[in-house]
């Protein structure tokens, strides 16, 4: 009987987790505060950002990186008057985002299908994925600062609609190098 319980054991799958806490960078919201923020990477002053925060994820890398992107995110706050309970704007604005690694790189979509920038979030679509491809670069660059082989990505807009066709035009190639 012995045996038979060994041989099961070492049948049985070894499952591993590593969880790394990294830097995400999110596109956010800045609507019921009373500040506008300069973004340099897109030219304009908006009541928005993008902003690293720490987050403890396993899985395949870069992919949970980016998917991580879209995460639902309160800001903490001292003041009573701050209601706003989600910041992210890909989560205010239903933009999906989906990473996955093949042969020529890393192939990001963001899905418009269902984008709809809510009352109150004093931005454009264009405006949102803008920044949105800004935290979507500068998440990557964080992870491939230390890589030894560059990292092609490849960002398409996914789910276009009439109204929303001209979106495409945003669609992006770049490489990245590591050390």
């Amino acid at each position: 009987m012995k045996p038979l319980l060994l041989l099961l054991a070492l049948a049985l799958p070894v499952v591993a987790t590593t969880i790394s806490v990294v830097p995400i960078h999110e596109p956010l919201s800045m609507h019921g505060t009373d500040v506008d923020e300069g973004i340099t990477e897109t030219g304009e002053a908006l009541q928005a950002t993008v902003t690293a925060r720490p987050m403890a994820l396993s899985g395949a890398f870069p992919e949970a990186l980016v998917e991580a992107i879209r995460t639902p995110h309160k800001f903490p706050t001292n003041s009573p008057n701050y209601k706003v309970d989600e910041v992210n704007l890909l989560v205010l604005c239903n933009v999906g985002i989906t990473a996955e690694g093949k042969d020529d790189g890393l192939h990001v979509a963001l899905n418009v299908s269902h984008l709809a920038v809510p009352e109150g979030v004093d931005l454009t679509a264009r405006q949102v994925l803008k920044l949105a491809l800004v935290a979507i670069h500068k998440t990557l660059e964080d992870y491939q600062g230390p890589q030894m082989a560059p990292l092609h990505v490849h960002v398409a807009i996914e789910g276009v609609s009439d109204d929303t066709a001209s979106l495409k035009d945003l669609e992006t190639t770049y490489k990245l190098e590591g050390e």
